[in-house]
């Protein structure tokens, strides 16, 4: 009888060291084998979710193993609690613990937005207002945005920097256009403290506007800073910037593409042919490469500037040669 219950238990012993060897090789086989076959697959995890949200995600996504190994997984990398939230797109393979690592690193899917250089503060809240982004601008007025972001002097025309900013699916608009506020912030505070000495500009505002026109004046890099010398030197002659720009912003709608001389006739604080310095607010966005021109105008002698017909301008220091050039656009040569 002894010898029977030896055997029995000696087989019993044999049995369970078996399941636990192939129980083994399964788990290994699991830590081992990709998650996901068919990529990209996408992830939503809700705030609040725990270890086993996230396991019953995975195998509604037709994720690969089972819910005790995942378990066992668990168990051995204290994994039991909540896990991180939010929107994670799984676009390579990925092992069970690669994946758990990935999420834990937050590597959440990301969107973009741009703000492009010289839209207007209209074109832009429109574009916020039809993107993906939770929306906060639809409820409240210009001036309680203003408020939120702290802006002390004009309003919101210029006050975001243009730039590519990334956003997850939990953000909402104000979250990007504070970014956008605080780059530009930075990108005009440190403009203004390493300006040309010779600047007649009163403060970093000032500057804002000036960039802005410049911004507006020409689609080439390497006339910023000579258009800025042209307007420095105006200002500080006392002359009128006349700037096409300044004239259309301040007549809105009526502006129907192309500029006339009722336009530049008609006086609003935009315009820059009826009155004299700048406008009191910027006429759009301003890039960083614009800004850093109004602060480093070109210190030669050029008054005027014209369209060249060839994509940017003609310079010139006295008014005579201004007229020929003039004609010389006009003739389209």
């Amino acid at each position: 009888m002894k010898k029977v219950l030896l055997s029995i238990a000696g087989v019993v012993i044999l049995l369970v060291a078996g399941v636990g060897f192939f129980l083994y090789q399964q788990y290994q086989q699991f830590l081992l084998t990709p998650v996901f076959k068919n990529l990209p697959v996408v992830l939503d995890i809700e705030k609040g979710s725990h270890y086993s949200d996230f396991v019953a995600m995975v195998h509604d996504q037709g994720g690969y193993g089972s819910e005790m190994n995942w378990k066992i997984m668990a168990r051995f990398n204290d994994l039991g609690g909540a896990i991180k939230s939010g929107e994670f797109e799984i676009a390579e393979a990925m092992t069970p613990r690669e994946l758990i690592t990935y999420i834990d690193d937050y590597r959440v899917k990301t969107y973009s937005i741009t703000i492009v250089e010289g839209h207007t503060w209209e074109q832009i809240k429109k574009q916020f207002l039809n993107s993906p982004l939770k929306q906060v601008l639809v409820d409240i007025k210009d001036s309680e945005l203003k408020n939120r972001l702290g802006i002390q002097t004009g309003n919101l025309e210029g006050q975001f920097l243009p730039e590519t900013y990334q956003y997850t699916k939990d953000d909402v608009d104000f979250d990007v256009l504070q970014r956008a506020h605080q780059d530009l912030n930075e990108a005009l505070l440190t403009a203004w403290e390493n300006r040309d000495p010779s600047l007649t500009l009163k403060s970093p505002y000032e500057l804002l506007i000036l960039a802005s026109i410049i911004e507006k004046e020409t689609a080439e890099p390497s006339e910023r800073n000579i258009i800025s010398g042209v307007f420095h030197r105006r200002l500080q002659k006392g002359m009128k910037l006349q700037t096409d720009p300044t004239v259309i912003y301040g007549v809105g709608s009526a502006y129907a593409g192309d500029i006339t001389s009722a336009h530049l006739k008609t006086d609003t604080p935009y315009n820059t042919y009826t009155r004299t310095g700048l406008p009191p607010t910027p006429i759009a966005m301003a890039s960083g490469a614009s800004i850093v021109a109004a602060a480093h105008p070109n210190q030669g002698k050029e008054l005027y500037f014209v369209a060249n017909n060839k994509g940017g301008h003609t310079f010139s220091e006295t008014y005579e040669q201004h007229q020929k050039a003039v004609a010389a656009y006009l003739r389209g040569e």
